[in-house]
């Protein structure tokens, strides 16, 4: 075990394992602990340490700094812990066994493809190297601005990939933290729009473009890019005309934050209540360190440093400021410094409300200001977790129904639905029947509608599908089953964008449902995402290996526009039971690899289940946004011998 902690990500802490913080007085001295930890191990000369902290002094009282440094750190380490330096003829390091540094873990994690790399990762870049830290050595600064800068670009290269690989309100977040390292960097802007129009949070979308605007007007005396201004247009319209996001499909109100798949929260800048403009940084240490906290728990989404300290010193409506940011929760403080005590109130606003949800007041002595900050910060951010939970869960709390005979005709539907009996269509509609607000009724019966339509290649099944989808959501949008219905019907109208939102907000509040999975999965093999579509799946198969039998027919649909016809013919093997569609993905494979006589074999079975079955009607319920897709599906069905 490490028996000294070293952070210099954000800021300087050192501590050693007993959990007693280094009181290190002299600046210099923590800068020199700083520099000989990255990394620990590695051997620096006492000239060089001299020239890097003392240059503008004399040989002679550059070697009396340093000893007088060391001297420091040592009574600091105590006589227990003097090991911890390593001291050779003329070299100084730290011992690499015994020393954690949070930089080196972050480097060693950046080029990770893992996502709980990156996370991790992500959670320990809490800021700028040193953030705050200065010794006013020209030489220790100019190494101070290149690391500062490497480690923000290795922070910048970890979040581009957690974008690329969250989902939902995860990859919203990343989103907000890489803009925050580079205000300036378009791209990271259009991002962010792009995220907050497919969670259907167009307001968001385009005032991050007046913001994007704004920006680069500002600070480069430039406009946005013809690109920037090509995506608020394409936002824009469709917004107006109603197709983009949830905004038409739930009647969604702008006016009300939208409610995301965990609790959003944002912290607004503490209150400098000492009047001393000076201790300014430490009111916004302290916010900060609760931001830094609280992003570490992955059940709050948690809005970036950047977008909530825009409201410092503004006498708004804390609704107001909710709605503008679209949280659902803020935590608003104040900081008052006398003398050698600190105190710090702090409180939680619900921002429909504008009710306290929850306050408390902590006093504190200065003795270890970055103590206190950790203690503060971790304190908040654990009382929030718990308390904001427990008020989502109440405030979200519903049963599917109340009536045991509408649970039990849904339940019966459900079973028989799986084996894609139709019978099962009666008995969802009697369960409506009985409870009116039964959401998962619609959403099951809507999927019911989809397989009909996969038979009768009618609109008109189709659009049943979407009105059963429409009134779940309308019911309860809070609810896993009426966003993937939706979703499921959206991607059968070639509405991509709007089916992925739907489909992602749905893995969001169920992430184990592993038929969540293969419907987002059947979204991205229509769009060109194969190959994320099968990392969906194989997501979806560690989580549950024995998998349900949609499972295997979402593989192979995705296998076969990879033209991987061996691997199509095993995955759909394993589906039990085989439907009809099943038997002409088998023939498809079968006639693309020259087995001409097993793929008219599965051919006659598609026609013996299906008699009413065409390549015609099999294209209305196969759409792709590329045309070669569906024609490389309807090519093997003519292949196959199935008729036109």
């Amino acid at each position: 075990m490490p028996r000294l902690q070293v952070n210099i990500l954000g800021g300087f802490q050192a501590r050693l394992s007993s959990g007693k913080p280094l009181d290190i007085a002299a600046r210099k001295t923590r800068a020199l602990l700083a520099f000989l930890a990255l990394p620990a191990g590695r051997e620096h000369s006492r000239d060089k340490l001299m020239s890097l902290l003392w240059s503008d002094r004399s040989n002679e009282q550059a070697r009396n700094s340093l000893r007088q440094a060391l001297t420091e750190l040592g009574r600091t380490l105590g006589a227990g812990e003097t090991s911890l330096l390593v001291k050779g003829r003329d070299t100084l390091a730290l011992d690499p066994q015994a020393v954690e540094v949070d930089a080196v873990l972050f480097e060693q994690l950046v080029p990770s493809d893992i996502i709980d790399d990156l996370r991790r990762a992500a959670a320990l870049y809490a800021g700028d190297l040193l953030d705050g830290f200065g010794i006013r050595d020209p030489m220790f600064e100019g190494w101070l601005a290149d690391e500062r800068q490497r480690y923000r670009e290795l922070a910048i290269s970890v979040l581009k990939k957690l974008v690329d690989r969250e989902t939902g309100a995860d990859a919203l977040a990343a989103g907000q933290r890489l803009l925050a390292l580079d205000p300036l960097q378009e791209e990271g802007h259009r991002l962010l729009m792009r995220l907050y129009a497919e969670a259907g949070e167009t307001g968001a979308a385009l005032r991050q473009y007046e913001t994007c605007r704004e920006t680069l007007k500002s600070e480069l005396g430039v406009g946005p890019s013809v690109e920037t201004e090509a995506l608020h247009r394409h936002i824009r319209d469709q917004s107006a005309e109603g197709k983009q996001g949830p905004a038409s499909a739930l009647t969604h109100d702008e006016n009300k934050p939208p409610l995301a798949s965990k609790p959003s929260i944002a912290v607004l800048p503490f209150a400098n209540l000492g009047g001393d403009p000076e201790q300014q940084y430490l009111s916004d240490g302290i916010t900060e360190d609760i931001i830094t906290e609280l992003s570490r728990y992955r059940e709050l989404l948690v809005i970036a440093r950047t977008s909530s300290f825009q409201y410092r010193d503004k006498a708004i409506d804390m609704k107001q400021i909710g709605r503008e940011l679209g949280v659902e929760y803020l935590v608003e403080g104040s900081l008052r410094k006398a003398g050698d005590r600190l105190r710090i109130s702090a409180q939680l606003i619900e921002t429909e409300t504008g009710s306290h949800v929850w306050v408390e007041r902590y006093d504190r002595g200065l003795e270890d200001v970055f103590a206190i900050q950790d203690e503060v910060a971790q304190t908040i951010a654990a009382t929030l977790v718990g308390r904001v939970a427990a008020s989502r869960t109440e405030k979200s709390r519903r049963k599917p129904t109340h009536l045991w005979a509408a649970y039990d005709c849904f339940l019966q539907a459900v079973e028989l639905s799986n084996r894609y009996d139709p019978t099962s269509t009666s008995l969802f509609r009697r369960a409506i029947q009985l409870d009116p607000l039964y959401a998962q009724a619609y959403a099951m019966l809507a999927r019911d509608y989809l397989f009909k339509f996969f038979f009768d290649y009618r609109e008109e099944t189709r659009d049943a599908a979407l009105d059963c989808a429409e009134k779940a959501l309308s019911i309860d949008d809070n609810d896993g089953h009426s966003q993937a219905a939706m979703g499921s019907v959206q991607t059968f109208l070639s509405n991509w964008d709007l089916a992925g939102m739907h489909l992602e907000r749905a893995i969001n509040l169920n992430p184990n449902n592993v038929q969540f999975a293969c419907f987002l999965a059947n979204l991205l093999v229509r769009v060109d995402r194969a190959q994320e579509a099968l990392q969906n799946l194989d997501a979806a198969l560690q989580r549950d290996p024995l998998q349900p039998p949609w499972y295997w027919e979402a593989r192979g649909m995705v296998l076969l526009q990879e033209k991987r016809y061996e691997d199509v013919i095993k995955a759909t093997s394993r589906k039990n039971p085989l439907q009809s569609w099943d038997h002409a993905t088998l023939a498809i494979a079968h006639a693309y690899l020259g087995r001409d006589s097993e793929a008219r074999r599965e051919a006659a079975i598609v026609l013996r289940m299906q008699p009413n079955f065409s390549i015609a009607g099999w294209a209305k319920t196969d759409p792709y946004r590329n045309p070669e897709h569906l024609e490389h599906t309807l090519e093997g069905l003519r292949r196959a011998g199935l008729p036109e």
